[in-house]
């Protein structure tokens, strides 16, 4: 199958990208592309990039033409010298290779949940942004990453394990607050597309550091869903319809009414466990918020606890964590999925 990017390109463009596929991949130090303009070339490029992860050593180019040139001379940046970009290279084809092996004989969806497992239980966010944290080698090789390594690493694992996986990619938005572009991936399971956010996800579970549940706010959204908090799309990307199949829905851990919600909170307050669970019966108003707590914390009082609530809001998902205290109201605090703040 054609990589998706590339699908979605001009015979130019696609010229380009063939090009730049077959220089970089032979660490050439220049080669020639058709002429394109400045832009194009660099989205021909970003594009190639995200359609291969897996060729991270060079992450920028330079260029040259001759006014009379129907080419223009290709010069790739590398981040590594030759023998050390042979030596990363086969580093990540073994380390992609150990971590896809005991997941090959899974079905698909429990391919996907080990890939995203993955990356929630070892990866961290990194706040200074180094240059390898855009790229596979910082959550494959050194643990750490920023979203678009996140997402990069997640496509060389779903390639790795034969699951159709793209990178989405969204615009930032200095009004909201929204400074830097956001990527993630769209997978097909079951000939079904869905979106796969393992940054946000990761933000919120914390594990590496709390050692609390995983978390699958960002699993297997539809549309509807993911732009709830997510930007528009800046590139093209499968439409993802399906909204009956996400994680916690799944899991049957999806309720339309307070009664199930108030069961399943009073086993958690008699075993002192983490109970985390989504809300789909009709918009996650303030009042309706106010009778989930309500019930919430009276489950915690029948069981001599006191309910701690985090809640993801734009995807109406709650935690809730009971704690050995004198009877309380329930107490609520708001969490915002993010690319590494720091989340309660």
């Amino acid at each position: 199958m054609e990589p998706y990017y590339y699908t979605k390109m001009t015979k130019p463009q696609q010229a380009a990208y063939r090009a730049m596929e077959q220089g970089i991949s032979s660490l050439a130090d220049s080669f020639q592309v058709p002429r394109l303009e400045k832009r194009e070339l660099g989205e021909v490029f970003f594009r190639f990039r995200l359609d291969h992860p897996e060729i991270f050593w060079a992450p920028s180019f330079r260029y040259q033409y001759y006014p009379d040139s129907p080419n223009l001379i290709f010069k790739p940046e590398y981040l590594f010298d030759r023998p050390r970009v042979r030596e990363h290279q086969k580093a990540m084809a073994a380390r992609v290779e150990k971590l896809a092996r005991p997941a090959k004989a899974f079905a698909p969806l429990e391919k996907e949940r080990y890939i995203h497992d993955f990356i929630c239980q070892n990866v961290r966010y990194d706040k200074l942004k180094k240059p390898y944290s855009h790229e596979i080698i910082g959550p494959l090789g050194q643990g750490v990453g920023v979203c678009e390594g996140i997402a990069k690493s997640v496509k060389v694992l779903c390639d790795a394990l034969g699951i159709w996986c793209m990178i989405a990619l969204c615009g930032n938005n200095p009004e909201k607050g929204i400074k830097y572009r956001h990527t993630w991936n769209v997978v097909n399971i079951g000939g079904t597309y869905y979106h796969l956010d393992a940054t946000f996800d990761n933000s919120l579970g914390k594990c590496i550091l709390t050692g609390e549940e995983i978390r699958y706010d960002y699993f297997n959204l539809d549309d509807k869903k993911i732009f709830r908090d997510h930007e528009p799309l800046i590139a093209p990307a499968p439409a993802c319809t399906d909204g009956d199949h996400f994680y916690y829905r799944e899991k049957k851990m999806s309720f339309t009414k307070m009664e199930e919600v108030y069961k399943r909170a009073l086993q958690a307050a008699k075993k002192g466990k983490i109970f985390t669970f989504h809300w789909r019966g009709g918009y996650l108003t303030k009042e309706v918020l106010t009778q989930l707590l309500d019930i919430l914390g009276k489950a915690g009082e029948e069981r001599g606890r006191r309910a701690k609530v985090s809640l993801n809001w734009p995807q109406a998902v709650l935690r809730v964590r009971y704690v050995q205290e004198e009877s309380a109201p329930a107490e609520v605090v708001m969490e915002e999925a993010n690319e590494g703040e720091e989340n309660p």
